[in-house]
């Protein structure tokens, strides 16, 4: 009997990391497919001793060919901070675009079900609140953002083109911010920026004046959500997020106060096309998967200031923490 194979692009990163748990947890032979850029062996070395885990060191925007079956394929490689994708405009355009390309490909050769990691930042600055799955968005293509934003719109487009033209059997996420061990200390984020400077005493940084909002899902809630997907026949577009939306300034003040810190306040420029709100309308997700996050935004908090807490250690090396965790 075989066991049945998940391909996870980015499985080496924060989130990808988490699925390939998740998968070797269900019986799935789990293909981690890496090329290290925002990655990092470390995340996942600890399911290595695992026969039915394999860590392929790949970039996906070049080629993706892998022996054998698949019944499944997971394209979660992006960097996905703004720091990140930032610093890397072109390699987030081209995994977007070339790579989902070539994932689509592989899906399409062994007959698997395709499912795309796209963004809530597909919606951009929104002028409807919730955001719906139906609403096209207001996003500036030309915009420091527009690299990922667009790369994602593209990606569901190709993504499309592929269930529509070809037949590949494909599903759309809309992922909502997610947090959780294993995000980066220094990745730009604001619930990883807000624990490191608290823990270490530095004033925690808000950009503008505090009051745009954001709603934060914890990591193993998203799991259990796009496996579900995977396990579905909806192709989407979904969204996967928690609907808990907070001010940046009220987000700011939780963590300090959940990591016992004595850091002050400080308020920063706010980045250009930073939204200025963003909430799931999750109704879809409810009805057609029966998901809704289950953990309480404060217990998450607690595991990931733990968390963060238990590797403060590897934020002395600049490099890894940049790249890791």
């Amino acid at each position: 009997m075989r066991w049945p194979a998940v391909v996870i692009t980015g499985g080496a990163g924060f989130l990808g990391s988490h699925l390939c748990e998740r998968f070797l947890a269900e019986g799935y032979d789990v293909y981690c497919v890496d090329n290290f850029l925002t990655g990092v062996v470390a995340n996942v070395e600890h399911l290595m001793a695992s026969d039915r885990f394999r860590l392929i060191r790949a970039d996906v925007s070049q080629h993706l060919v892998l022996p054998g079956a698949m019944d499944a394929v997971l394209h979660f490689a992006s960097p996905a901070s703004p720091t990140d994708y930032l610093r890397l405009p072109i390699d987030t355009l081209r995994v977007g675009s070339n790579g989902t390309f070539n994932a689509l490909e592989l899906a399409k050769e062994k007959g698997a079900r395709f499912v795309l990691a796209s963004t809530s930042e597909t919606y951009g600055d929104p002028l409807v609140h919730p955001q719906p799955e139906t609403y096209w968005g207001n996003v500036n293509p030309v915009g420091p953002r527009g690299v990922y934003d667009e790369a994602k719109r593209f990606a569901e487009a190709m993504t499309t083109a592929f269930r529509r033209a070809c037949g590949v059997d494909t599903a759309i996420l809309r992922i909502f911010n997610t947090f959780g061990p294993r995000m980066r200390p220094f990745d730009g984020r604001a619930i990883p920026t807000f624990i490191r400077q608290a823990l270490l005493g530095e004033p925690i940084t808000v950009s503008g004046d505090g009051t745009q909002t954001r709603s934060i899902c914890y990591v193993d809630d998203l799991v259990e959500g796009i496996f579900r997907v995977l396990n579905s026949d909806f192709s989407g577009p979904i969204n996967l997020g928690n609907p808990h939306e907070i001010s940046m300034l009220a987000l700011a003040q939780w963590i300090k106060e959940l990591a016992g810190s004595d850091s002050e306040i400080a308020f920063v420029p706010r980045p250009e096309d930073d939204p200025k709100i963003r909430r799931p309308d999750i109704t879809l997700a409810q009805t057609r998967l029966g998901w809704t996050p289950k953990t309480p935004i404060e217990d998450g908090l607690r595991y990931t200031i733990a968390w963060f807490q238990e590797h403060s250690q590897l934020w002395t090396d600049s490099k890894l923490a940049r790249t890791s965790l």
